[in-house]
């Protein structure tokens, strides 16, 4: 995986952190629920990039 596409996940999660956080802050359940579902889409696209990642470098 490229570091931008590891840079471009990251950022993703931390939009769905601050997605969250204003969520909580504004108490919108809708919001904060968000936040946490673009986080998980977030790490399974990362999980998804390592795994394709450790079989294309063997």
């Amino acid at each position: 995986m490229g570091i931008g596409d590891d840079m471009k996940h990251k950022a993703e999660e931390l939009g769905g952190k601050a997605k969250e956080g204003t969520g909580k802050a504004t108490d919108n359940e809708s919001l904060e629920a968000e936040g946490q579902g673009d986080q998980v889409k977030a790490k399974a696209k990362k999980l998804g990039d390592d795994v394709k990642d450790a079989f294309t470098d063997r």
